[in-house]
């Protein structure tokens, strides 16, 4: 397929291929730092207006909203709800629970640097875990969820923004691709 002239493809990344032949953990593992990757790929070459731009109208999305959303995604499910950590919820309050999306003051390097730090955290968390059927509980519900579940849940968190991603990166400068 020919690639229209005013689009070009998203840069070449650091994603490491998804094993095939892997077992359970090692492929929901590696399905999730890949799509995690892909968000990266996504905000890469892109400087703090052009990230906090909300490029598909009437949407209120920027690619910083979704990059600050999910280090609190990380920190909510893997280090408070999985592994019961008492740390501080990230960019989310009660008075202000869309914060991570409409709230784009502080400096995007910093975003993305905090955001890879909740990755590492979280993979750290998924590491030591004994099995994919250890527990976490829901802080909201108090029901338990699995390892796998949790999984599972993230990956699909980060396939739905990464939809987002591409509609936004494609407005901005026309970037296309995976």
């Amino acid at each position: 397929m020919e690639i229209p002239q005013h689009f070009s493809p998203v840069a070449e990344s650091t994603r490491e291929a998804i094993p095939r032949l892997a077992g359970e953990r090692d492929t929901l593992v590696a399905f999730l730092d890949w799509h995690r990757e892909t968000f990266a790929v996504k905000c890469a070459g892109l400087g703090q207006d052009a990230l906090s731009t909300k490029a598909v109208s009437p949407s209120g999305l920027s690619l910083h909203g979704i990059l600050r959303h999910l280090a609190g995604v990380e920190r909510w499910w893997f280090q408070q709800q999985f592994a019961g950590a008492d740390v501080p919820l990230l960019h989310y309050s009660d008075d202000e629970p869309n914060q991570d999306f409409d709230s784009l003051d502080g400096d995007v390097t910093e975003a993305m640097a905090l955001w890879r730090t909740e990755c590492a955290r979280s993979r750290e968390i998924v590491a030591s875990a004994s099995s994919l059927e250890d527990r976490g509980t829901s802080l909201v519900t108090g029901e338990p969820f699995t390892l796998r579940w949790l999984l599972v849940h993230q990956i699909a968190e980060y396939a739905r923004h990464n939809g987002h991603a591409d509609l936004l990166r494609e407005s901005l400068d026309g970037t296309v691709g995976h």
